[in-house]
């Protein structure tokens, strides 16, 4: 049987008026036997057969029931039909009582108007859940008959609400040529139950034997909370068995604003590093960002990107994306328009070295929170070009403070690196004297200004990820500096959301220092990148090692030795006590001698003064042949 998809409404409304006059007459009999209701209860029945022909339909009009798709109906329309089909039987009975009141008839049997509801509610959603299970019905078969055996087998991890969605979506849409067959989930109380007709076969350790038994074409990871070691084990069993596998976004990609809950996607290299997501504390962000004016610096790049889309979230009354690169700074307010296309959002283009155009545009805009991401990050690069990263990281950051000191501005977050600690790179040491500046304002003008540290972000421009996904594209080789090299990792929409979190705990003065988890070897990662590629490492895409490069430590370090490391209220969120005093000399004079000998152009004195200046500093000499050149 053929169900045309757009039944007219109309037929939908003759169907409610013929169900209508049913309801009411059926109400009469239910309660009263057949003869009595016409010889003594006929006036009261005309008179309910007058309002339930006429209430009921323009109440449901009124309701939009006759507005829907009902092929499509769901447990809202649901709810829809019982509130109208409610409202309308309540305005009947107060009709028919007032009518009964005033003797307009005499006998009325007042148990109707309950009996006449409760078949109003199965009649009126009868007919409109029997359209789209006849619809449902007829576009399967059709399907099927199309595709015959053809459909995959699917296996979903995780019998939650995310599972639940993807059984769903595949159930609706047969033309996906997918069949879910079974759930996988460690939850011994879920084992042998059901979710929209599909069961749960096992736990996640028989993900091997469920496979092959089932003989299962894919597998689908619908848990956004499960670990990095979790989808690690599902990939190799699936990689081991030649089975597709996608996933669910991460919880912090679901936070940040990044992925719908409903997109699947294959796995990606920042999923096998996973953590399990820390308590969420979102009244500290929409404490301290609604209704504020917000100013990112370096809007342009990916920790800048990142903390306009996650700022965005919680309805500030302006956000300012300031930048000096104007392509990056006009990708990211397309971003950001096209999800929150009622928010100001303001460009302002101008370098932070450039203090008289960083503070008209405090003046201009007069922001009270400010977010400062713009710095010279790439190690190997600044190691060629200290000046300019001594101007940037130092001198920027310097008149980002006096611009906020000058127009009041009420927060000030410094975003900095694992690599300010104990630097062996001119970049790490800029950052530490960076630190250092927006520690000492804190202190001096008693305002929440304050410094998040953590580690490498995967997918970062200019990161380890996109150059491996280059070498493995033109089929290798991968290129790793040390078998050994391991650093911190964590995922954008994570570190921002922590970024975020650790804003609104500020006082003033406080360093804080992101949970990171453990350091992972960067040959695991290129390892792992290359089978997610599909390709075997060392057999089909070669690793090849080739040597430290200027300004890198084989591991980093997240917090000084020596000092107090205490938890905050939040448990992703570390605070380290104390603050960096200079040896010997105040900290203004350093950076005014540093920023001489930058514009001056003197390289090699600048990472001498550094070494003398910053504690645990040992920055190596190191320009040969060509000062500006490096190796990747």
């Amino acid at each position: 049987m053929k169900i045309n998809l757009n039944i007219r409404n109309r037929y939908i409304l003759l169907g409610d008026m013929v169900l209508s006059i049913i309801s009411v007459v059926g109400a009469y009999i239910l309660r009263l036997e057949l003869i009595e209701v016409f010889s003594n209860y006929y006036l009261s029945l005309l008179w309910m057969l007058l309002f339930a022909f006429t209430i009921k339909p323009l109440i449901y009009y009124f309701f939009g029931l006759y507005r829907k798709m009902w092929v499509y109906a769901s447990i809202r329309e649901l709810k829809l039909i019982f509130f109208a089909v409610t409202i309308s039987s309540a305005l009947i009975t107060v009709i028919m009582l007032i009518l009964f009141a005033n003797h307009v008839f005499v006998s009325f049997p007042r148990s109707v108007l309950v009996v006449d509801w409760i078949l109003s509610i199965l009649f009126v959603g009868g007919l409109r859940f029997g359209l789209r299970i006849l619809f449902e019905g007829s576009k399967n078969k059709g399907v099927d008959r199309q595709i015959g055996d053809k459909k995959k087998k699917l296996l979903i991890i995780g019998a939650g609400d995310m599972g639940a969605m993807v059984v769903k979506e595949f159930q609706k849409n047969p033309l996906l040529k997918t069949k879910p067959i079974g759930f996988l989930d460690d939850n011994p109380e879920k084992y042998n139950q059901q979710l929209h007709g599909i069961p749960v076969v096992g736990r996640l350790k028989d993900l091997s034997k469920v496979i092959n038994k089932y003989r299962v074409n894919e597998v689908i990871i619908a848990i956004p909370s499960a670990s990095g070691e979790a989808i690690r084990e599902i990939t190799n069993v699936c990689r081991k068995n030649k089975i597709l596998f996608r996933t669910m976004p991460g919880i912090y990609e679901i936070l940040g604003g990044t992925a719908g809950v409903t997109r699947l996607r294959d796995v990606q290299i920042a999923d096998l590093l996973r953590r399990p997501p820390a308590q969420i504390k979102a009244d500290l962000a929409g404490d301290m960002l609604e209704g504020k004016i917000v100013m990112v610096t370096g809007a342009g790049g990916s920790i800048g990107r990142e903390l306009c889309r996650q700022t965005a979230r919680w309805s500030p009354s302006k956000l300012i994306l300031l930048g000096h690169g104007e392509n990056s700074i006009f990708e990211t307010f397309q971003y950001i328009k096209e999800d929150y296309p009622s928010l100001p959002v303001i460009t302002a283009i101008a370098d932070i070295r450039d203090a008289h155009r960083i503070n008209q545009e405090f003046s201009r805009n007069q922001p009270q929170i400010v977010f400062h991401a713009a710095a010279h990050k790439h190690v190997p690069l600044m190691e060629v070009n200290v000046e300019d990263c001594i101007l940037n990281n130092v001198l920027g950051t310097q008149n980002i403070i006096n611009s906020c000191e000058k127009n009041r501005v009420e927060r000030l977050v410094l975003i900095s690196t694992d690599k300010a600690i104990r630097p062996v790179s001119v970049m790490g040491a800029s950052k530490r004297l960076a630190e250092m500046l927006v520690l000492g304002a804190a202190d001096r003008l008693k305002k929440p200004f304050s410094v998040v540290r953590f580690g490498n972000v995967l997918g970062s421009r200019g990161s380890v990820v996109p150059l491996f996904k280059r070498q493995i594209a033109k089929g290798g080789p991968v290129t790793v500096t040390h078998p050994e090299m391991k650093r911190y990792f964590m995922t954008i929409p994570e570190a921002v959301y922590l970024v975020i979190q650790s804003a609104g705990m500020g006082k003033g003065g406080e360093t804080f220092v992101l949970d990171m988890g453990k350091q992972v070897k960067i040959v695991d990662l290129a390892e792992d990148l290359i089978r997610l590629s599909g390709f075997e490492p060392g057999k089909e895409i070669e690793i090849v090692f080739t040597g430290i490069r200027n300004g890198e430590k084989l591991s980093e370090d997240l917090w000084n030795d020596g000092r107090k490391f205490s938890r905050t209220d939040h448990p992703g969120i570390s605070h380290e006590e104390g603050q960096d005093k200079i040896r010997g000399k105040e900290l203004g004079e350093v950076v005014g001698k540093l920023i001489d000998l930058s514009w001056a152009g003197d390289g090699d004195q600048i990472i001498s003064f550094l070494n003398e200046i910053i504690p645990e500093a040992e920055i190596k000499h190191h320009v040969q042949g060509n000062p500006h050149s490096f190796d990747l």
